[in-house]
């Protein structure tokens, strides 16, 4: 035998060993979590699989938003990456990395593994968004809302929560005059001031003109309800939203409200689990519906996928299976938002905010999605640039409803 080919050998069987020693590794890529309960939770969650499951192991790699979106546009571009990662379920999100065929279609693994039996209809929805397949396995369903400071609200004379848009106005003009700014919004992170912008859209246009105008059916410069919107957005900025504002983080605002500085914050149901980190109790903050005058809640889905490139997929699959099965989505309720993503799951002894939303999610049976979930990819950065332009002052409204259809009639697919 040669020297060349005992080094021949030598490295194959250690490129065996290796890819043997690797096989049961599952490499999960998902958000920072601001609240320490879904650390604690996904600790559990994975330990407990791991133990269920011996020869595999689960290697959780978490960034903040962006750094996540870069590093899954390298990974779709490579060979090197996830095997599964967290990604919003909308068509500028969720859609960009099934579109760069960084997504497995798991339809084989929704009949093997009957997920449709367990998965809430409304989150289940958003995996179908993606025809002729199905991509994702629902992580989370959420809705958005206004939390507001009670002692705050109570300071500036208003005695119950908005049940109107203008009402909403009317109580932001009642703080200002009482030296409290109505909400704190993070502007370095654009689609932290989308969600303002996205539910004015909704109050103005209605629910019908607002998905067309998302689906862009209709023409932004045409209708007058787009120019509207945009000038409420330059409206808040000026008056009602505490500053400056551009300059901080949604992490900031956040701290922000917790501390005082401003009365409401637009956020999600994982919210009540921030708070309760924070140390504010149910007693001091209260919880209402964006009042835009449709029946519909603002809110979203979120989805784990799997990636086209994984070697591992049947035991990703079989994560996924575990992570949404009814023990453990019962056993960690609360941890990742105020619902569960499993129908069979009960709920008991709930703690007022999150009663809060049961309530809400009992009432609204439609949804209208998050800006950057509705819009492709390119639409949303454009979106993003002409908000923070109007917040900030350097562009008038009826340039932006321009703005906005003109980027739309030029772009391609």
């Amino acid at each position: 035998m040669t020297y060349r080919t005992a080094f021949g050998g030598a490295l194959a069987a250690l490129c065996l060993s290796t890819a043997l020693a690797n096989a049961g590794e599952v490499k999960i890529w998902t958000l920072t979590f601001a609240n320490d309960s879904a650390n604690q939770a996904w600790a559990k969650i994975i330990a407990d699989f791991e133990a269920a499951n011996p020869g595999t192991t689960i290697k959780l790699e978490t960034r903040a938003v962006d750094e996540h979106k870069a590093a899954l546009r390298v990974a779709a571009q490579s060979d090197q990456g996830p095997d599964i990662y967290f990604m919003w379920a909308g068509l500028g999100l969720g859609g960009e990395f099934v579109k760069a065929g960084l997504s497995q279609p798991l339809d084989d693994y929704y009949a093997q593994y009957k997920w449709d039996d367990r998965l809430v209809g409304t989150a289940a929805g958003f995996t179908a968004n993606y025809p002729p397949h199905r991509h994702g396995v629902p992580y989370t369903f959420h809705g958005e809302a206004i939390y507001y400071n009670k002692a705050l609200f109570e300071k500036a004379g208003i005695a119950a929560p908005p049940a109107s848009y203008d009402e909403l106005k009317a109580d932001a003009q009642k703080l200002k005059d009482a030296g409290i700014a109505a909400f704190s919004f993070g502007g370095t992170v654009n689609w932290h001031l989308m969600r303002l912008m996205d539910v004015i859209l909704e109050a103005k246009c209605g629910a019908d003109k607002h998905d067309q105008l998302m689906d862009m059916k209709l023409d932004w410069s045409a209708e007058p309800c787009a120019t509207d919107s945009f000038k409420e957005l330059g409206d808040w900025s000026a008056n009602y939203i505490l500053s400056p504002f551009m300059g901080i983080d949604q992490a900031q605002s956040t701290n922000l409200f917790i501390a005082g500085k401003s009365a409401m914050a637009l956020e999600g149901d994982w919210f009540v689990s921030q708070m309760k980190d924070a140390g504010l109790t149910d007693e001091q903050l209260g919880l209402f519906p964006v009042p835009t005058g449709t029946d519909r809640l603002y809110g979203f889905g979120e989805n784990l996928y799997v990636s086209s490139k994984s070697k591992v997929a049947d035991e990703a699959a079989k994560f996924l299976d575990y992570i949404s099965s009814d023990a453990v989505q019962q056993a960690n309720l609360g941890q990742f938002g105020a619902i569960s993503i499993n129908k069979n799951v009960k709920y008991e002894n709930v703690a007022p905010l999150d009663q809060a939303w049961m309530d809400i999610f009992a009432k609204y049976t439609k949804v209208y999605m998050n800006g950057d979930q509705a819009f492709p990819l390119d639409v949303t950065t454009e979106y993003f640039r002409i908000i923070n332009e109007v917040a900030s002052g350097t562009m008038k409204p009826e340039d932006a409803a321009k703005g906005m259809q003109t980027f739309i009639g030029n772009r391609k697919g």
